[in-house]
């Protein structure tokens, strides 16, 4: 895409922009008509009025286009503006400018664009009246011509605008002038007499219009220049130099009342066009209210900046009641009051009350004093809707008055209670709301409508920061209220994981001893069983593995709801972990009598995932095809390669699945109404199928036949790395001297599994087993002899596991014992507090002897093995 290049006069261009004074302006009614007009003539799906600024291209008008504005590099405006001439761009994706533009590529799909610059001022480009479709198109010669008329159509619509603006800020200017400027005016003739009055003038000098039309202006000026004024007209007409017409001076004008208003009095002389004096113009300036005015104007300004300093330190004000002494103090200030408050509207069932925030002390008595301190804290609202402040507060009405105790208001003041001259009391309104009020008493300043219309920038400040007030005390109640949902739902978790660590200790603990000595009476050479003996411990270890695998998927499920299950992402052959699960899995699909059809593939296909996680969802989804089944079924496993993915499917020939009920599949603890057959399981094995599918990238699905059996598939991403070997780096114990055996410390309270472990030790002949219920008893013995290995529990009455290796540890002669953890807490987490805590491995409960055989050979080499 190439850019537009910069215009020879930009920065002329943007000025004359500028001052169109045109840009994010609401619509125009004529510009719209005219876009539509531009569509319709060429028959095009988008019309715009574009004018672009430095950054971007914004649509004064639009037609059959949603956005306002786009980027100026975007912009086929700006070629054209950059050409200053007419552009068109029959094929856009054939044009090297354009092909690759976002507006061409991506919506509006921009393919034709016509556009002719718009020189509204200055006969400087500012933009463009442009075409667009989407599809490819020509533009011939009359079609540039239209297109041309109607640019100067939108520039005779920006030019009358722009006119119409300025006229229109003119007519205000002169409105202020004239029909909103303090100042009175008065037409007089050659003798004297007037013949006109403005309303302003009479309402400052205190007449009726019939009053003094046709009087002579003399009764409108004092005594000692009234006798004289006639003579000043009369020297003026006759050429005299003047002393006030067309100069202007300060004087005091009469008012109907007696009193005198200082004015500042300016006379102009009206000539006819023989130059004749026909009347004579004075225009009288107030200056009390000027200097009225200008007092106010101090004030308001030293107000709106405490105002302002309040807004920009909200936070500061908002802690206790500092907002609110705020606004009463400059409440105050403003009115030159002695006594004013503030308060907050609280709605109820029946009426409005008012909470008072803060008030000026009236108090006058200790009783007194004790209510104004009760009403600033709080504790106290007020409820009655008939009294001077209820009238407010309660029916939102504007109370002003300068006769307080005309109004009945006595009686509701106590005996002692400050005098009262003038009131105002005023409600504070947001939107539709009434959320306050103020008032206040003995001002110094009139009580009127004019007080009122000034007050009202304080008013709005009030309802914002009232406003601000609520959403600050709602915030801090919502924290409040987040924070106690936080702690309780952390209280939760915790108690769902002491839960779970808890089950999973007590559950395993006698399922050691099951699982354990049913592996060692199967395998028990010394004293073989027989087939129905075998048979029975067979079903012993299955019953109990089947049981361990509950709890291991109840413990998944739980890890994975709490986001605390780990994956470790490597490439891994995929067909190396599923030969893994089917030999794990081979002597269950034999039990069954289940035929299973393994894939044959050319490649070995590698995916990116967790090795052992990914053997669990081969062993579930198998699982299933297993239980599942028909007597005599198949299950047949299938790979392929989908895009940067691998599919792997599992397909039993088994009842296969109601289609309304194949959602429930993957939610926990839903087996389909299975849970009334024969069939064990807990129905999570699927959910947490899933979540490990999903965790590792990749997807889950399935697909069923009802009668015909399932296919459930998932996929996982490719990846051309190789897995690497390990190499065990760690450096083995020396082996032992011939004929010296191997010292096994091992401290476990439970007698049941004592007994187990000196059973499996009992078939290695290199290895003595000492057995010791206690860590102090186990410290007790390390005093005087040093075993080759410990083995712990965690669980120990007194001194626990972790105490006891610390203690170990601190030993510089035990120090380099190797200490091996053997415990129920089966949880990740406890696992890998173990280690870090410096256990040498750590073993968990039901003992795979497998497991600790490995774990003997790597810490205590050379040993003989069992007995034949």
């Amino acid at each position: 895409m190439q850019p537009a290049a910069l215009p020879d006069r930009e920065p002329e261009r943007l000025s004359a922009l500028r001052r169109l004074e045109v840009m994010d302006t609401p619509a125009d009614e004529s510009l719209e008509r005219l876009t539509d007009l531009v569509c319709e003539i060429f028959a095009a799906p988008i019309a715009l009025v574009s004018l672009v600024d430095e950054h971007r291209q914004w649509f004064k008008s639009r037609a059959g286009l949603e956005v306002n504005q786009t980027p100026r590099e975007d912009s086929f405006c700006a070629h054209a503006l950059a050409l200053d001439s007419a552009l068109v761009v029959e094929d856009a994706l054939k044009d090297a400018r354009f092909a690759d533009n976002p507006l061409v590529l991506g919506e509006p799909r921009i393919r034709f664009y016509a556009g002719h610059p718009l020189r509204p001022l200055d006969g400087i480009a500012v933009g463009t009246l442009c075409v667009i479709d989407t599809a490819p198109r020509t533009f011939d010669a009359r079609e540039k011509r239209l297109l041309e008329k109607l640019a100067a159509q939108v520039d005779d619509i920006l030019r009358q605008r722009k006119l119409q603006a300025e006229l229109t800020r003119t007519a205000r200017r002169f409105e202020a002038l004239f029909s909103k400027s303090a100042t009175a005016k008065i037409r007089i003739d050659r003798q004297g007499r007037i013949i006109a009055i403005n309303p302003f003038a009479l309402s400052l000098l205190g007449y009726e219009a019939h009053e003094l039309l046709d009087r002579n202006i003399a009764v409108l000026t004092p005594p000692h220049i009234a006798v004289e004024h006639d003579q000043f007209i009369a020297r003026f007409l006759s050429g005299g130099a003047p002393t006030v017409i067309g100069r202007g001076r300060e004087v005091e004008a009469m008012h109907k009342q007696g009193h005198r208003v200082p004015v500042h009095l300016a006379v102009n002389a009206i000539h006819d066009n023989q130059g004749e004096v026909v009347e004579f113009l004075g225009v009288l300036t107030d200056l009390t209210s000027i200097y009225a005015a200008n007092r106010r104007i101090i004030k308001e300004q030293s107000l709106l900046k405490v105002l302002h300093q309040g807004i920009t330190d909200y936070q500061a004000l908002m802690s206790g009641q500092g907002l609110w002494t705020f606004l009463m103090e400059a409440l105050r200030e403003l009115t030159d009051s002695d006594y004013a408050l503030i308060g907050e509207v609280l709605p109820t069932d029946t009426t409005n009350t008012l909470k008072i925030h803060a008030i000026t002390d009236l108090s006058w008595s200790d009783s007194s004093r004790e209510l104004m301190d009760r009403l600033r804290s709080g504790d106290m609202t007020l409820t009655r809707p008939d009294t001077l402040l209820g009238r407010v507060y309660a029916h939102g009405e504007v109370v002003m008055t300068d006769d307080v105790y005309g109004l009945g208001a006595q009686r509701n003041f106590p005996h002692g209670h400050p005098r009262l001259d003038n009131y105002l009391g005023v409600p504070i309104i947001s939107g539709d709301r009434l959320i306050g009020m103020y008032a206040i008493a003995n001002s110094k300043q009139p009580l009127n409508q004019a007080l009122l219309d000034w007050l009202q920038p304080f008013t709005d400040t009030c309802a914002l920061l009232i406003n601000l007030y609520r959403q600050m005390a709602e915030r801090e109640q919502v924290t409040r209220d987040l924070a106690i949902a936080r702690d309780l739902a952390e209280k939760a978790s915790q108690a769902k994981s002491e839960f779970l660590s808890s089950m999973s200790h007590e559950l395993r603990t006698p399922l050691n001893a099951i699982i354990g000595f049913a592996q060692l009476l199967s395998k028990g050479r010394r004293a073989p069983l027989d087939d129905r003996q075998q048979r029975q411990v067979h079903q012993i270890e299955t019953s109990g593995q089947h049981l361990l695998s509950l709890i291991n998927e109840i413990l998944d499920l739980a890890r994975i709801e709490a986001g605390h299950l780990t994956l470790a992402i490597e490439p891994i052959s995929i067909l190396a972990v599923l030969n893994d699960a089917c030999d794990t899995l081979e002597a269950n699909i034999e039990a069954a009598g289940i035929t299973l059809t393994r894939p044959h593939v050319a490649r070995d296909w590698r995916v990116a995932a967790d090795p052992t996680r990914t053997k669990q969802v081969f062993l579930n989804l198998l699982s299933n095809a297993i239980k599942y089944n028909r007597p005599r079924g198949s299950i047949a496993l299938s790979i392929a390669p989908m895009g940067d993915a691998l599919r792997i499917s599992v397909t039993d020939t088994g009842l296969g699945i109601d289609e309304q009920r194949r959602h429930e599949l993957f939610e926990p603890f839903n087996r389909l109404d299975a849970e009334h057959g024969p069939i064990e399981g807990t129905g999570i094995g699927l959910a947490i199928t899933r979540e490990l599918v999903t965790r590792m990238q990749g997807e889950i699905g399935v697909e069923s036949t009802s009668g015909q059996g399932s296919t459930f598939w998932f996929t996982l991403p490719l990846t051309d790395e190789h897995a690497h070997d390990e190499k065990d780096t760690k450096q083995r114990p020396e082996a032992p001297a011939a004929g010296k055996r191997r010292q096994l410390l091992y401290i476990e309270d439970n007698p049941a599994n004592q007994c187990l472990m000196q059973d499996i030790i009992d078939d290695f002949t290199d290895i003595e087993l000492q057995s010791v219920t206690s860590a102090e008893l186990a410290l007790e013995i390390l005093r005087h002899a040093t075993p080759d290995l410990i083995l712990m529990d965690i669980h120990l009455p007194g001194m626990n596991g972790f105490q006891a290796l610390e203690a170990l540890r601190r030993n510089a002669r035990l120090d380099a014992t190797p200490v091996v953890a053997l415990s129920a807490n089966a949880m990740p987490a406890d696992i890998d507090k173990g280690l870090a805590a410096g256990f040498n491995d750590y073993l968990t409960k039901p003992i795979d002897i497998d497991k600790l055989s490995h774990m003997l050979e790597a810490l205590l080499p050379a040993l003989q093995g069992c007995d034949p």
